[in-house]
């Protein structure tokens, strides 16, 4: 990403949900957009207020001062919990890598694009650019573009614009309720809202083969609790749970070995009901290959979860009782 940067001639749009300052040992981004920026290419910068609110004054001045639009997306309850770095409107980057210090040495993976999959992605771009109050037509344009329709991958996200079959919660129920034979899922926080529940419940029911990788210590401790819990009732049903022995914090979904989906989406009731976020999916074989022995070695490197033995303490139950009011799953 910082090298794409650095070659960038026309334009960098990035949308960041943690955009911080502390990378400059060795990756020093906002020096770099500010250069970019007075060599004349255009860098308009969305960053979540909430995710981005360690980024001091003084640093968002001086992106202002050397011609960077920075631009604070602040929704009330709604985030942008997006990463996505599109560079000359050619090359764009998504997936769950912010630029921030503390995730440096998390396991995480992004994607880079080329191609006609960057125009979807500069079109959701568009959208979170209005909402934060950006005015330049030469961004605005975008969402008002036809788009090809029948390409091997594509965008999903939860904008209110988003075509029925690529919104986010209608393509992981589709895809889910349709798979043949297997499911991997690998998510850092394990929340899921109740019609996903049901959905795997259902999967399971129909002897598709489950399988979900958790971090076995998450950098969010009470969340440690949170899916203990959901991972001791789901594995009732069926459901494989992999601790994995350090911080992951992927988002990821591949449906029988066939289609796989990387994106910003963590399995938690915050992403799929306000956060905005975005994916990419493919049916590509290589890709989706690729992407399998990558989830392959993490299992390999993890520990099978086992709920046998496992009580639910006191405590727990009191947990319990505080979530039902927010997770309905508990």
């Amino acid at each position: 990403m910082f090298r794409a940067m650095a070659a960038a001639q026309k334009s960098i749009y990035i949308e960041m949900y943690s955009f911080l300052s502390d990378t400059q040992k060795t990756h020093d981004f906002l020096s770099l957009l500010k250069g970019r920026a007075r060599a004349g290419v255009e860098v308009v910068v969305v960053a979540d207020i909430v995710g981005t609110r360690a980024l001091s004054n003084s640093a968002v001045a001086e992106l202002r001062e050397a011609g960077v639009e920075f631009l604070y997306f602040s929704r009330w309850f709604r985030r942008t919990h997006r990463k996505i770095l599109v560079i000359d409107e050619r090359v764009a980057f998504t997936g769950g890598v912010n630029i921030v210090e503390e995730t440096r040495h998390w396991v995480d993976i992004q994607i880079k694009l080329e191609g006609r999959i960057v125009k979807p992605l500069l079109q959701s771009f568009a959208y979170a650019y209005e909402a934060a109050g950006g005015r330049k037509e030469s961004i605005l344009r975008f969402y008002r573009q036809p788009l090809v329709q029948k390409i091997e991958s594509w965008i999903t996200d939860n904008w209110p614009h988003t075509a029925k079959i690529y919104y986010l919660n209608n393509y992981y129920k589709k895809r889910i309720l349709e798979a043949k034979r297997s499911i991997t899922i690998v998510t850092p926080y394990l929340l899921p809202p109740t019609w996903l529940i049901g959905a795997l419940d259902e999967a399971c029911r129909r002897g598709i083969q489950v399988e979900i990788l958790i971090p076995n210590d998450t950098d969010i401790k009470p969340i440690n609790k949170v899916n203990f819990l959901n991972a001791c009732r789901m594995s009732a049903w069926g459901i494989k749970f992999y601790l994995q022995p350090t911080m992951n914090h992927a988002k990821i979904m591949l449906i029988d070995g066939e289609e796989g989906v990387i994106g910003s989406q963590n399995m938690d009731v915050l992403s799929f009901n306000w956060n905005v976020e975005a994916g990419v999916f493919f049916r590509q074989k290589g890709l989706v290959a690729d992407l399998s022995r990558i989830v392959e070695q993490w299992k390999k490197a993890s520990l099978e979860f086992s709920a046998s033995g496992r009580k639910v303490n006191f405590l727990d139950r009191i947990l319990i009782a505080v979530l039902k009011l927010f997770y309905p799953i508990l």
